[in-house]
């Protein structure tokens, strides 16, 4: 995989939720809680000859609907907070800029997919396999380049029989790499690309990726594009290609 070279900015962070709201939603789930513990207490201890008057019953139930209506407000009340602050209105500033994201997955466009991967030190045998969405093995390499890095990883989109797959689907990257002694080492799977798209769904923001849909929070890094050059670089110490 190609990429223009970058100039690096400070890597953006989504906002979390914040403290004094965090406080008060507890402090009202509490409270919630211990209201309901009392009404049930009180409804299996009351005195069969005076039971509880209806219409207290009722103002009590009318309580505990508000404060579980009061607990769903404060949840909209911070989604809709979170997507202004640090969803869609600041991700949109990132359309047109390279970025490096955590993704295991990626589409397959145009006949190929890309992925970026990092290694550790120590690795002795290495195996890189595409797995499409139904969990079937599609293509299997074994690099020879287990250098501790960042190495770019490209597949032409064909599966194990020689067959050219189409457009559109979903695939994900397995990385298995264990040292001398069998031992399984941590890797790291990347989307490095310029972002094309923003979107929304459930209350998450996600940037479109080389065609494929990356959560705002998995992002590690963000470069501003170099002016276009006569030659370019891969932002990776060794490329695989299959």
């Amino acid at each position: 995989m190609t990429t223009t070279a970058p100039t690096t900015s400070t890597p953006t962070t989504p906002t979390t939720t914040s403290s004094a709201t965090q406080t008060g939603l507890d402090s009202l789930t509490s409270n919630f809680n211990t209201f309901l513990t009392l009404l049930t207490t009180q409804l299996k201890n009351q005195d069969p000859t005076a039971p509880l008057d209806s219409n207290q019953f009722t103002q009590q139930l009318v309580q505990m609907t508000g404060v579980e209506q009061q607990l769903n407000s404060n949840k909209l009340l911070q989604q809709l907070v979170d997507n202004t602050s640090s969803g869609v209105s600041t991700a949109v500033s990132l359309i047109g800029k390279n970025v490096k994201a955590a993704s295991d997955t990626a589409n397959l466009t145009g006949g190929k997919a890309s992925w970026t991967y990092t290694l550790p030190s120590g690795v002795a045998d290495l195996k890189v396999q595409v797995v499409d969405a139904n969990g079937t093995i599609v293509n299997s390499v074994a690099p020879t380049d287990m250098s501790a890095g960042d190495k770019s990883f490209s597949w032409n989109g064909k599966d194990l029989s020689g067959n050219q797959l189409p457009d559109g689907g979903t695939y994900t990257l397995k990385v298995t790499a264990t040292d001398s002694a069998g031992n399984t080492l941590g890797t790291t799977n990347y989307q490095i690309g310029t972002v094309t798209g923003v979107t929304q769904s459930n209350g998450s923001t996600f940037l479109t990726i080389n065609g494929s849909q990356v959560p705002w929070a998995n992002i590690v890094s963000i470069n501003q594009v170099a002016a276009a050059s006569s030659s370019s670089t891969t932002p990776s110490t060794g490329t695989t290609t299959q």
